[in-house]
């Protein structure tokens, strides 16, 4: 688990037991269950990831609970109990929900992405995110102008985390990553946290962000 976050808020508004907080005990993770959001307090001084179920949360049309907009800009939050088809998946992420849990995935793999989405990284389809990123990046206009300290940024950037920043918007994790480029997992980690810092991005889906407004001015290696 990321040392950042020390515990996981859920919002289970339903009667029956909430199975993933108990799944995350098991392995040693800090939870709180909270039935109400009235009863949900936004703590910006602590390091909480909060899930928030879709079933029995009240949606917008595109199926995303109505409290995830007003939390996103300040806490991590991610979806959980989601049923299939009935979420726009690509509004989420571009809302900056770090990823979905659906009700019907077999426990391990939804222990795998809590932990990927703890530990700072977008738990989607990668076909999702590859999409999404190639098609705003179409969008941009190319002659829009670059603010000066954007340019700096640009020109901070090193060929090998350009190629990683490419390589995070296509979907790809820490590990896949590090094979591909032939370094260490901690190696990779270092770059990220270079990035965030010369991008001025706190997680990746900022990173996510920045690239698809930049990412049209300049090549990458």
């Amino acid at each position: 688990m990321n040392s950042n976050i020390n515990e996981l808020v859920f919002l289970h508004q339903v009667a029956a037991p909430c199975n993933l907080a108990i799944l995350a005990e098991s392995i040693g993770l800090k939870t709180r269950v909270v039935k109400h959001p009235s009863e949900l307090e936004v703590e910006h001084n602590t390091n909480c990831f909060y899930l928030i179920a879709q079933k029995g949360a009240a949606l917008d049309s595109k199926g995303i609970p109505l409290l995830v907009s007003r939390l996103v800009n300040h806490v991590p939050v991610a979806l959980y109990q989601v049923e299939r088809g009935s979420l726009d998946q690509e509004s989420a992420l571009l809302l900056g929900v770090r990823g979905l849990l659906y009700a019907d995935q077999r426990m391990d793999l939804m222990l795998t992405g809590l932990r990927k989405m703890v530990a700072d990284e977008l738990w989607y389809d990668r076909p999702l995110i590859s999409k999404i990123f190639r098609r705003l990046v179409q969008k941009l206009d190319a002659n829009t102008e670059i603010p000066p300290d954007t340019i700096a940024m640009l020109q901070m950037l090193t060929n090998r985390e350009r190629t990683i920043i490419q390589l995070v918007s296509s979907g790809a994790r820490n590990k896949e990553i590090a094979h591909r480029l032939c370094i260490s997992e901690h190696t990779v980690k270092a770059h990220i946290s270079s990035i965030f810092r010369k991008t001025q991005s706190r997680n990746r889906v900022e990173l996510l962000r920045w690239a698809q407004t930049y990412q049209a001015h300049f090549e990458f290696a």
